[in-house]
């Protein structure tokens, strides 16, 4: 998901140093660097697994953006020795929250979609392929992008807070008891489930003895009831993973080899969304999820080695790439989904307007939260 702004590539400061400096890359240059790098990173997440444990916790700050998207703008910021991204917006974006990007800045640099009306024709061959999929931008109960298509890809230029100054600007931090808490996170957990047309339930007869089931054929999830708050948080949050990745409908996943014959690898898409959705919750499960989240590598691994000897749907992806892509497309896409229901108070990293800072009522507050501030502040559980 990209923020709605204009294509302003770079404040005044930074158009005069590149005119001094070296002629600027064109968009099509610009846009195969950045579709390389992504394919850079996430085969990095591949040959070095905790990589993707950083992705998921970026994703936690960034969920309103495509995975995508939240890979690159975590490379950029590490590549110029600054802090993660808090919230991101296009200059004109800024400009709107009475904000000016700092002369000398650099942009940090995104994919964006173009679009067209579904009956329109486009002249083939208009746009550099990107191998980006269009799950990654897919933004949900976007009614305008239901009468829309993708029919290419463009750069679009972003700065983080850190990189702006002017009015306050309120900046979230994960505290007690504040906003969109925990404290309220089952109820909202449940209401994502009946909005998928399923029922929760606690029950001491489980299936399996497991924590817990999904029965996608009585639209049912069920969690053990010898579990404690924070486990029940975290079951359901996993369940609820199954529910938006792992039906009988899901086509894709059965595409690239996230279905029945590698249960494996739709265990880490589900605990990698219940990992993100809790994290954006202020909830660190990361001792807890750390075995299946260090599996991720060795499940592409074995879908990759799959496909190659046949077992795989014919129309399966050939390669490990493709799998990491479509994984953290999907994943950051569920997550995206049930975070626009539970609501936390971070944001998803795009800046708040006048309305959402009325409803958390914390006040505004200038410049960036650094890091170390916002943690060791264990929030209240309450999984009734």
């Amino acid at each position: 998901m990209v923020p709605a702004t204009s294509n302003h590539s770079h404040s005044k400061g930074e158009a005069a140093s590149e005119r001094s400096a070296a002629p600027r890359p064109s968009s099509e240059d610009r846009l195969t660097a950045l579709t390389e790098q992504l394919h850079g990173l996430l085969e990095n997440a591949i040959s070095t697994p905790g990589r993707w444990h950083m992705l998921l916790d970026t994703s936690a700050t960034l969920w309103r953006y495509s995975g995508g998207n939240i890979a690159l703008l975590m490379a950029q910021m590490e590549e110029r020795g600054q802090q993660q991204p808090l919230l991101v917006a296009g200059f004109r974006e800024w400009e709107r929250h009475g904000r000016n990007v700092v002369k000398g800045e650099h942009a940090l640099w995104v994919l964006a979609p173009r679009t067209a009306p579904k009956n329109t024709d486009v002249e083939p061959g208009g746009d550099a392929k990107t191998g980006s999929s269009a799950a990654e931008h897919a933004s949900s109960g976007d009614e305008q992008g239901d009468r829309r298509r993708i029919v290419g890809w463009r750069t679009q230029a972003v700065f983080d807070v850190s990189q702006t100054e002017g009015q306050p600007i309120y900046i979230p931090r994960p505290m007690q008891g504040i906003g969109s808490s925990p404290a309220g996170l089952w109820p909202s957990l449940v209401k994502f489930a009946q909005r998928k047309g399923f029922t929760v339930e606690e029950s001491m007869s489980q299936y399996g003895m497991s924590s817990g089931y999904t029965d996608f054929a009585n639209k049912k999830i069920q969690i053990g009831a010898w579990l404690g708050p924070e486990q029940r948080l975290a079951v359901l949050a996993h369940e609820l993973g199954h529910v938006c990745l792992h039906g009988p409908d899901d086509q894709l996943g059965q595409l690239y080899g996230s279905g029945l014959d590698h249960r494996g690898l739709a265990e880490v898409e589900a605990e990698s969304v219940a990992y993100t959705v809790l994290r954006a919750h202020g909830i660190d499960r990361s001792a807890e999820s750390g075995s299946y989240l260090a599996g991720w590598a060795d499940q592409v691994l074995a879908v990759e080695q799959a496909s190659t000897a046949g077992s795989a749907s014919e129309k399966g992806p050939t390669s490990r790439l493709e799998i990491a892509r479509t994984t953290l497309a999907r994943v950051t896409s569920a997550c995206r989904s049930i975070l626009e229901v539970t609501d936390p108070d971070n944001l998803g990293g795009k800046p708040a307007t006048a309305s959402m800072v009325v409803a958390f009522d914390r006040g505004d507050l200038t410049g960036p939260v650094n890091g170390h501030e916002a943690t060791d502040l264990a929030p209240k559980i309450d999984a009734s």
